[in-house]
């Protein structure tokens, strides 16, 4: 894949077919953007024109161009080829094989080595609480761990340079570490998001209002400041949600 991978979005219409404010959108390798706006507001109907790389075939009439070109149609149809990956909140396996076997399958069928495998679950179990063994098999993993391992083989395995994200607030795993492994894999990380820690960790945010992008936000040093004061109430939310799940008593709470 090239090295200079870039999205772009070409604006289409809102709900009601008028043009939408956002005409395009540029982004890069590496690049964490989010989606905001209400909800019912559009943010899923965005995502599923990346996931689909709709060449204005869809009810919006977007066109999504890759390093400023419109993909192949065999990308688009191809499961092996695809170059977009998504992680949502509501994700569990089917497949009844251990994790090692899954992670080793999967390498195997991109054409990498087994040394990946132990990088993947080492990586997986930075994000989630519950550690996850090799040996464990894939239909007993808790949402928190399967989604852990997707991140994880998705920044280590997968080819795909772009990863869409569907609210994975409440999805058991630690969030911003999982949205900073895949930006410093250089995948293009698209996210969206109700968190304002999430929201404020992306480099620009696209406003969704009526189906249409009708703004796109920069995040300003100010907002990257409140970001970091946030953050840290967040983590110790999660910590607090840990000690109560390990059934110990809470003893302060400051």
């Amino acid at each position: 894949m090239n090295e200079e991978l870039t999205l772009t979005i070409l604006g289409g219409v809102d709900k009601d077919g008028v043009p939408e404010p956002v005409k395009f959108v540029e982004v890069s390798k590496g690049e964490i953007i989010g989606i905001v706006g209400p909800t019912g507001s559009g943010k899923s109907t965005l995502i599923d024109d990346i996931e689909q790389l709709a060449q204005g075939d869809t009810p919006t009439g977007r066109s999504l161009l890759i390093n400023g070109k419109r993909p192949d149609a065999v990308i688009r149809v191809d499961p092996r080829k695809k170059l977009v990956a998504q992680l949502s909140q509501k994700m569990h396996f089917l497949a009844d094989m251990t994790v090692v076997d899954f992670l080793h399958m999967h390498a195997r069928s991109r054409g990498k080595g087994p040394e990946l495998v132990d990088r993947v679950i080492e990586l997986a179990n930075t994000l989630t609480g519950e550690p996850i063994s090799p040996d464990h098999y894939l239909t007993v993993l808790s949402g928190g761990q399967s989604r852990s391992l997707m991140t994880a083989d998705i920044a280590v395995i997968s080819d795909s340079p772009v990863v869409l994200i569907d609210e994975i607030e409440n999805a058991g795993i630690k969030k911003q570490e999982a949205l900073r492994l895949l930006s410093g894999e250089g995948k293009i990380v698209v996210v969206v998001t109700h968190d304002p820690v999430l929201a404020l960790m992306a480099s620009r945010r696209i406003v969704i209002r009526n189906g249409a992008m009708m703004d796109i936000i920069t995040t300003s040093r100010e907002e990257q400041d409140v970001c970091g004061r946030i953050t840290q109430v967040d983590n110790w939310l999660m910590s607090l949600r840990d000690t109560i799940r390990r059934g110990e008593i809470v003893e302060e709470l400051a």
